[in-house]
């Protein structure tokens, strides 16, 4: 061989030799390093353990297999949380930015069947904890360019028998350009990042002691939300709630098809939570809600709605809200001899505009509603507040087309033991109020009203009854010019009934001072 031949090739092997040699070191040095840190880094109340750590030469690619990671309490040492992988991949880890440069720089870490259970009722936080200081101190800041975790399930348990408090199942989640230094560690969410994804097949939330909240599946990606076949259910029967409940509940029953959020924006601004969105969409909705009004009353407090936005303990902002073709039906049970009697809304559209505690007066919540009464009779409805008002002052208008009484006999025969028959052509009227009473305007054509009072079977008419009761209506509105008669009166609010009460109420002695006496302003 000639010697300038076998000198190339001397340097050539010798070459090799140092970058195998460097790479080999380097990924001894790295491996060392990654247990070094989990072993002596990581604080008290962090925990971990795994099977063995590999290391690929070539690719730069560590994978920690079957890790565990649990977190305890700082005072106590009982374990909350725990985390339990098949394995942890952390790919493209750069050499040189991690022995020549101040940061850690990784292109890929996927997590492989995270299993996460967390106890709530475990879980206490440390009084003395600074919360100027991280979870953990970093000694060089890390970049991520993409983090998956695939196939994973949470659980979250609270002490009680039903202590399920969260299941998400087979979630895929995936983020881009993660920032993680001890800055970013002192925040309440303790990374920075751009893009991301969130997948699950379904998901389970206890609301509270009576509800559950559950989804077939979602999807979060680039400000989106995509919450599928949505169930909020009483986890009881309408007779079984009666019984376990000592005070009147409502007994719901909400199926939707989609629930559809866009610019969607979330997060800690000075460790205060934030959420904004422009728009969300609530596709066909059914709502069927039960009453039991043989239970003792609730006497506690009930809010307006403007006092229940301005008093949400976070950041909210949602442009509009739209509900889109939704069937309502509200049945209260009053008698003990029969199951109750329903009012129904079919074809329920609502536009919903300023949703938020954040807006400055004298911007305003908004809504403008259409639909059909008991499937039969369109009306449209406006309904105004303003969160900052602290007197919760708010305008609710409506205009009703012509309905049969007989209509509503429903539910004012099993609930009143009262029959009646005869019509409304047009009904206006407009609610002025604020949280303790109300003046309500109303207009209304009608004709060939009568009242029949039943007895208490809701079979047999009371004759005397229902002739005093005729005495002291009109029967139809001709007596008037216009062919409207109209009223105007004042009602205070009973504070322990709903705010629907109060519509209800507004509007039932807009009706009685309308029908009955001179029937004029």
């Amino acid at each position: 061989m000639k010697k300038w031949l076998r000198n190339s090739l001397f340097v050539f092997l010798g070459i090799l030799f140092i970058v195998f040699g460097v790479l080999f070191a380097s990924n001894t040095i790295i491996k060392n390093k990654v247990e070094f840190f989990l072993e002596n880094r990581l604080p008290d109340y962090i925990s971990q353990s795994y099977s063995n750590i590999d290391l690929d030469l070539f690719e730069g690619t560590i994978t920690v297999n079957k890790p565990i990671v649990n977190l305890k309490n700082r005072n106590d040492n009982n374990i909350h949380t725990t985390v339990s992988l098949d394995k942890i991949i952390i790919e493209d880890l750069s050499y040189w930015d991690y022995l020549f440069k101040a940061t850690i720089t990784i292109e890929d870490i996927k997590l492989f069947k995270a299993n996460i259970t967390y106890f709530k009722d475990v879980f206490k936080p440390s009084k003395d904890q600074d919360k100027t200081k991280g979870l953990i101190k970093l000694y060089k800041p890390i970049l991520i360019e993409e983090l998956s975790i695939d196939n994973a399930m949470l659980h979250i348990y609270d002490k009680a028998s039903d202590s399920l408090l969260l299941y998400v199942e087979n979630s895929t989640t995936e983020i881009d350009d993660l920032v993680i230094n001890n800055e970013t560690l002192k925040k309440r969410l303790p990374v920075n990042f751009s893009e991301y994804e969130f997948k699950a097949d379904s998901v389970f939330l206890k609301a509270n002691d009576f509800e559950n909240l559950a989804t077939s599946s979602i999807r979060l990606k680039d400000n989106k939300a995509t919450f599928n076949n949505v169930q909020f259910k009483t986890k009881y029967s309408r007779t079984e709630l009666s019984r376990v409940i000592n005070k009147e509940r409502d007994h719901f029953n909400l199926k939707l098809d989609s629930l559809n959020i866009s610019g969607l924006d979330f997060g800690f601004i000075n460790r205060q939570l934030f959420i904004n969105s422009k728009a969300i969409t609530i596709a066909n909705p059914n709502l069927e809600i039960f009453r039991d009004k043989l239970v003792e009353d609730d006497l506690t407090i009930k809010k307006l709605y403007s006092e229940s936005i301005r008093e949400i303990p976070f950041n909210l902002t949602v442009d509009s809200v739209l509900i889109k073709d939704a069937n309502i039906e509200y049945t209260e049970k009053v008698k003990e001899e029969n199951n109750g009697g329903s009012i129904s809304f079919q074809k329920f559209y609502a536009s919903i505009y300023n949703v938020s505690n954040t807006y400055k007066s004298p911007v305003k919540t908004e809504l403008d509603i259409t639909g059909k009464f008991m499937n039969v009779t369109p009306f449209k409805a406006y309904w105004s507040f303003d969160v900052n008002n602290i007197s919760d002052q708010f305008i609710f208008k409506m205009n009703m087309d012509a309905i049969a009484f007989n209509e509503i006999n429903e539910f004012t025969e099993p609930n009143l033991k009262v029959r009646l028959s005869g019509n409304t052509n047009k009904l206006f009227f407009t609610i002025n109020g604020n949280k303790n009473n109300a003046t309500v305007d109303m207009k209304v054509n009608y004709e060939n009203l009568e009242i029949n009072v039943l007895n208490k079977n809701g079979k047999k008419k009371k004759w005397l009854l229902s002739k005093v009761a005729n005495l002291f209506v009109s029967k139809d509105s001709k007596d008037k010019k216009d062919n409207f008669r109209a009223a105007k009166t004042e009602v205070d609010r009973d504070k322990t009934k709903s705010v629907f009460n109060f519509i209800w109420l507004n509007t039932s002695e807009g009706l009685l001072k309308s029908m009955a006496g001179d029937g004029e302003k």
